[in-house]
């Protein structure tokens, strides 16, 4: 096996192992409240496209505003 298929196929284990992850760490950057349930819902259930597009809506939903003062 050349080097270069298994640096291909490295690189493209990392992309779609990022796309998995995906909506976690938009959660984590995003510091959405309930970044916790984002995780979990993306490693436990993350595999099936529901899982992964629930997760992905949680971590991308607008952040409730908090009135100042």
């Amino acid at each position: 096996m050349p080097l270069a298929d298994i640096i291909t196929g490295l690189g493209l284990l990392l992309a779609l192992t990022a796309l998995y992850f995906l909506p976690t760490m938009l959660a984590l950057d995003r510091r959405v409240p309930n970044k916790w349930s984002v995780v979990v819902i993306n490693v436990v259930l993350g595999w099936t496209i529901v899982g992964w597009a629930v997760a992905l809506a949680m971590a991308v939903r607008d952040k409730p505003t908090t009135a100042p003062g």
